[in-house]
């Protein structure tokens, strides 16, 4: 059996690995990366946010991500029938990056795993993990590749950041249930000829279909757009046919999406993705640390995955550069508990999104201007600025701003 010998071993070549590869690479450490998929692949998570830009920035990602014409993303609009609410980062609370891209994920992720390699970092794709152990300052990974090729690589730290794989967690049984109920996303891609038909494309649009159902709609800047239904599985129980004619159907019934995606063209069959809610019972341990989707992922309703991914890749690569110089880290205090400031802040959003309270925010009739632009702050992933009382305070201040609009609309009917 080969063996390999490295400062540092990421799992996994999404966003999530390939800032911390980069970052820590960057400090002069051997890194290497291994992914069990071959790239370019299909995943979900296409929308970014502001707060991400910040991470891709210090990575050394942001030129090339620029170079590929992603379409630029400037906000983000929800409609409830004939309301609607349009958040533009440009009036955001909080100090940053006022825009980012609605992204491809295939290429997306192909551009930062091909630009970490350039940096110097190997890539090993179609290779598997099958065994980690522990020893003290040290771990020893056990890694299969496509062929049957086994290696043996020694690491003196392991970042995880296998996403949805979440190598570290199903080898040490460390997974635990979300307290977010499970929920289906049904999507696909169309070829969108009638682009002209809907507003300008640089923004995500949430179109409120039903109760507790929504509809994300993401332009991409090749003429392509994403389409796809959240909801609770039972939802989905009276759709019948093909997954293609259920999701025509679906389309159909939306006034919103029937005349411009009612006949367009599907551009793969489309694919579900169902009980995605999990977390894990530590986000750190002796010689390895989580980041992304494998801390914990919630719900794409605000497309926190790939900036709670980015972020936690940027802080946890600083850390372990610093662990590596020889450097105390309270890991509970530097990691897990900002990394819960940011996971936490999201959670009472997507619980307030589907209990009607944010609906009743964002579709009050006089919206106060300086709270908006607050809340808007948290919609471009800036989930860390305790600055904001719609971050600090998050679930106290949305819960008070619910009432207080509840309190006007009765005193309003009884004028």
């Amino acid at each position: 059996m080969n063996t390999e010998n490295v400062d540092v071993l990421v799992i996994g070549a999404g966003p999530s690995g390939t800032v911390a590869a980069s970052i820590i690479n960057k400090a002069g450490y051997k890194v290497k990366i291994v992914e069990k998929l071959k790239f370019p692949r299909f995943v979900i998570g296409e929308s970014l946010l502001p707060r991400c830009m910040e991470a891709l920035e210090e990575a050394g990602f942001l030129d090339a991500v620029k170079a590929a014409g992603f379409q630029e993303k400037f906000g983000a609009k929800f409609v409830d029938d004939d309301k609607v609410s349009d958040f533009l980062f440009a009036n955001q609370f909080t100090k940053g990056y006022n825009w980012t891209w609605q992204v491809p994920r295939e290429e997306f992720d192909k551009i930062l795993a091909d630009k970490v390699e350039e940096m110097g970092v190997p890539v090993s794709y179609e290779t598997t993990v099958t065994g980690i152990v522990f020893n003290g300052t040290n771990s020893t990974t056990t890694i299969e590749d496509n062929e049957g090729n086994k290696t043996e690589i020694n690491a003196k730290f392991i970042v995880d950041g296998s996403g949805y794989g979440r190598v570290i967690p199903r080898l040490f049984n460390m997974d635990v249930p979300s307290n977010l109920p499970p929920r289906k996303a049904f999507f696909t891609h169309f070829e969108d000829t009638k682009r002209a038909l809907a507003d300008e494309p640089n923004r995500i649009t949430i179109i409120v279909h039903k109760p507790g159902i929504w509809i994300w709609v993401i332009p991409f800047s090749n003429g392509k757009t994403s389409v796809g239904f959240v909801g609770e599985p039972s939802f989905y129980k009276n759709c019948e046919g093909t997954n293609e004619q259920q999701l025509r159907t679906l389309i159909n019934s939306e006034p919103h999406l029937k005349e411009r995606f009612g006949n367009a063209k599907m551009l793969f069959e489309p694919r579900t993705l169902e009980s995605y809610s999990i977390s894990t019972n530590k986000f750190y341990g002796e010689g390895f640390v989580l980041t992304g989707n494998v801390t914990e992922f919630l719900d794409p309703v605000f497309s926190s995955g790939v900036t709670l991914a980015t972020v936690s890749s940027q802080l946890a690569a600083n850390l372990v550069v610093k662990k590596l110089k020889g450097e105390n880290i309270n890991w509970e205090k530097e990691y897990t508990e900002p990394m819960m400031q940011g996971v936490d802040t999201f959670r009472t959003y997507v619980m307030a999104w589907y209990d009607g309270g944010l609906g009743k925010i964002f579709f009050a009739d006089n919206p106060n201007i300086e709270m908006k632009n607050q809340i808007c702050s948290v919609l471009a992933g800036y989930v860390w600025d305790t600055n904001n009382p719609f971050v600090k305070d998050h679930e106290a201040a949305v819960t008070k701003l619910v009432r207080l609009i509840e309190i006007e609309k009765i005193l309003a009917e009884e004028i």
